[in-house]
Order: structure tokens, then sequence, then C-alpha cells
């Protein structure tokens, strides 16, 4: 048997994880199922409008941001990027409420599952409510891979799993072997109210960065093969795993869409632009000069192949539209690490969560 390279999940610290939610003492009837378009509203297809009444929180109102996300503190001194509201073409978002999220939602779980971008909008989550009630009490715990922020006063906990490929990734006598065939790392997922997957960034990393060393995939063992289809086995074995394991009654199910990066100015119609630094304000319109990535489809056709209700965040066009959100220079590695595939907060990832907010309710 291998151990775990991703992380080695010891007997008890999967107690204590599934000891947090048993706790919370969600009820069974408590799940809501929601179309990727809510009612006959596309949430998706829009437009960014300066608004005046954004931000829903002021980066100062959430001291627990990362570094990397913490574009104000680390220099940035331009706002607008800020301010900008997504805005359906045929219907209005509801503004999130972050103390009406915690009253509608007292004893329940959501986790996050996935990489950075996953990291991404778990903070944006946790500032959009703490912000909303700043003198309630919580607690940020950490076993292992998952991190819980509860709301103590409201019995509400917001979890990530850092799990970036999904499947399962062991450490075996000839090295790390990414399973495309193997979730186990699955049992964490088990019992929570709302669980929001993710993944793609990591699936074409090659080098030192690669956490990988072999692919398994249909019993034999191989060095490498297409990325693009690696992906799309991976998403039918977690499909495989909603279907298998997913009680609709009791947990809702929804998988972000292809967050974007912005490194090439060709993209969006501005040639000379190598980066996302020095970019202010996003594309106007509603569409994307370097059109959608090819992993969305990959995503939404693995994701009409499994049974149970799972609804797309589909961010990828209206984040594509954000070339002025990224972190730039302005994140963990400044100036030497250009990062354009980040997302400032407050930012864009405020937006994916009032759209999931507006799903939820």
């Amino acid at each position: 048997m291998g151990s775990w390279v991703r992380t080695s999940l010891s007997f008890t610290a999967i107690a204590l994880l599934h000891l947090l939610v048993l706790v919370s003492g969600r009820k069974a009837n408590g799940a809501r199922r929601r179309s990727e378009t809510s009612g006959t509203c596309d949430f998706f297809n829009g437009r960014w409008v300066l608004d005046e009444a954004y931000p829903l929180y002021h980066p100062s109102t959430c001291p627990f941001i990362e570094r990397e996300f913490s574009c104000e503190k680390n220099g940035r001194a331009d706002q607008d990027y800020t301010k900008y509201r997504w805005q359906p073409n045929d219907c209005n978002l509801q503004r999130f409420d972050g103390k009406a999220f915690l009253e509608k939602f007292r004893g329940k779980s959501f986790m996050f599952v996935g990489d950075s971008l996953s990291r991404n909008q778990w903070q944006s989550l946790t500032c959009l409510l703490h912000s909303a009630v700043p003198t309630a009490k919580y607690n940020v715990t950490r076993v292992e891979d998952v991190s819980n922020f509860e709301f103590a006063d409201y019995g509400v906990k917001v979890m990530l799993d850092r799990n970036v490929y999904l499947v399962d990734t062991v450490r075996e006598k000839i090295g790390r072997v990414l399973k495309l065939d193997s979730i186990e790392g699955g049992k964490l997922w088990k019992g929570i109210d709302t669980l929001i997957f993710n993944t793609w960034h990591w699936w074409n990393r090659r080098g030192p960065s690669q956490p990988w060393d072999f692919i398994e995939v249909g019993g034999k063992i191989i060095k490498d093969m297409d990325r693009m289809l690696a992906f799309e086995k991976a998403l039918t074995t977690w499909g495989q795993w909603v279907d298998t394991n997913v009680d609709p009654a009791k947990t809702e199910v929804f998988f972000q869409g292809i967050s974007p990066s912005h490194y090439n100015g060709t993209d969006w119609g501005e040639p000379k632009a190598r980066t996302c630094e020095g970019q202010k304000e996003p594309l106007l319109g509603s569409t994307y000069p370097g059109g959608l990535p090819p992993a969305l489809g990959v995503l939404k056709n693995a994701l009409s192949k499994i049974t149970k209700p799972v609804t797309l965040l589909d961010i990828t066009n209206l984040s594509l539209l954000r070339k002025d959100g990224h972190p730039s220079i302005y994140g963990l590695g400044g100036r030497t690490g250009m990062d354009c595939s980040h997302w400032c907060l407050c930012g864009v990832p405020d937006t994916w969560n009032e759209i999931l907010y507006n799903f939820l309710l």
C-alpha cells in the first residue's frame, strides 16, 4: 500500500473532521436543487458595471486575507477594480447579505475542494461573512490539508480541502503516482451540506512544480499522457464519486468553472501587453476576444454525464473580462512573481460567491 502524498489523513483526523460536521446538527431536508440558470435567468450572461456601492467589504475589515490576495496591502493604489458589479442581461443578482446568509444557514457546513483558486473563493466567502458580523466569534482551525473557518455564534462552518487534482496522489516504491481512477480523498467530503469543487490549474504543470512522477490509469502505470485527457479522466472519476456518494436530499454540489489567467494581451486585443500588470478596468461588453478555454468544454461534457444534480458556477467568461482583477506585482512574489492567475480580495471571487449566494437562496 502507498502512503498519501497529498496528505495521508489518519483515522483520527478523518474522525475529527466528521465530528465538526456532525455537531453542526444539519437537517436532512436542508439541501435545495438549482439548475445552472436559476429560474429563467442566466446569471452568467452579462457585463461589468461600475457601481459606487461596491465593494461588498473593505480589505481592512478582513484581517485574515492571505498576502497573495491582499493587493491593497501590498501596495496597489488604484481602487476601481474593487467597484465593478456583475450585471446579468436579463435579471438582477440579489446583493450578498452576510448576516442573512449566516441566519439562513445556521448549523450548516460548506466545503471548497480544490487548488489555490478554491482558496481564493474560500477566503472571499469568509471575508464577506466576517465583515457582515465583525463582532461575531469565529475560530480558524486546520487538520492537515483541511482548514475550517467556523462562525461559532451561528454554527456555520466554511471549510477548505486543498486537493488540486480531486483524484489521489499516492507515494509508492516507484515514486509519486497520480491515480486517475482513485478518489479515496473523498472520505472527507461526506456529510457536508454544500460542496464546491474545482480543479484545472495544476494539470499542465511540469518539471519541479509537478507533484507526481507517474500516472496510473486503467490499471497501468505510465510516465505521462495528454494532460487534457488526464483532466477528463479525473473528472469522470470524480463524477462517479458524486453519483455513488451524494444524497441530493442532504448535500448540494457545485463546480467552480475554469478560472482564467491573463498573461497574453493578444487574447484581449492588446498585443503589447505581456501580462496583466497595469490593467485597471475590465473589458466592455459580454464577449472575450480570445474565446473560451478548451478545458471548459471538457468540464461541461464531464458534468453532463453525472446523473446526480451538480450546478456549474460558470464563472469563466465573466472572469475572462476582468484582466484588471489579478494581483500582478501586488501578490505574494511582488515584481519577481507576476501573478495573473489568482485574484485580488476584495475582487472578482466576491462575485463568484454572490452568484453562489443567489443559487442558494
